[in-house]
């Protein structure tokens, strides 16, 4: 709008009272702060290997993960399933929960 102006360190519009702050603030990714730890506490990191501590029944197949299964070389992401990784039965998104460090 015109009839904007400044306010310490915010603009305000007149018109309509809202207020953003002059300047811009960092988009932060969740997935790059977020501390990915695993059941024992340690950190997870890209690259490491897990194994299974639980076994998992894999949602809308019969297949069931085994407790005990080494996983290699996983992948952090954002989400609800901090995990991914490839294993023999296929690609998976796991929950840190269920993993161990190896």
């Amino acid at each position: 709008m015109e009839n904007t102006y400044p306010d310490g360190s915010n603009y305000v519009c007149a018109d309509c009272g809202h207020e953003w702050p002059m300047v811009e603030t960092a988009k932060t990714d969740d997935s790059s702060d977020a501390v990915v730890k695993d059941a024992n506490g340690n950190v997870l990191s890209d690259g490491d290997s897990v194994v299974l501590i639980k076994d998992l029944k894999v949602k809308g197949s019969s297949i069931t993960l085994k407790m005990g299964t080494k996983v290699k070389s996983i992948r952090l992401v954002g989400g609800d399933h901090e995990v991914d990784c490839k294993m023999d039965a296929g690609s998976f998104m796991l929950k840190a929960c269920y993993l161990r460090k190896a």
